[in-house]
């Protein structure tokens, strides 16, 4: 379950959208920035991976996986923060007064 969860959080993070995550408000239907999307995706992932390496799934060396989680954790932060501030539909709308024309 876990790590079926970091497939829409990761891919909305990485998008620069906005999506309900547990920390939103009210939680799970409010909206979350795609920052805090990436981060709740990697610890998903952390989660999910722990649990499947207790479980007696899969063997591998640790500092490769360390560099890994590491490189993942860098560019999709990055990238969230990158088109979070690109995307103009997740830019809050300005509010109009009366005097104002739409053009």
């Amino acid at each position: 379950m876990f790590l079926a969860y970091v497939v829409p959080h990761f891919v909305h993070g990485i998008s620069g959208d906005r999506f309900p995550t547990p920390f939103a408000h009210p939680p799970g239907k409010g909206l979350s920035s795609a920052t805090v999307n990436v981060v709740w995706a990697l610890v998903n992932l952390i989660v999910g991976y722990v649990l499947f390496r207790v479980g007696k799934v899969s063997s591998g060396g640790n500092l490769a996986l360390a560099v890994f989680f590491a490189g993942i954790a860098a560019l999709s932060t990055w990238l969230s923060v990158l088109f979070g501030k690109i995307k103009p539909a997740n830019r809050p709308r300005k509010k109009m007064g009366a005097n104002s024309l739409l053009v």
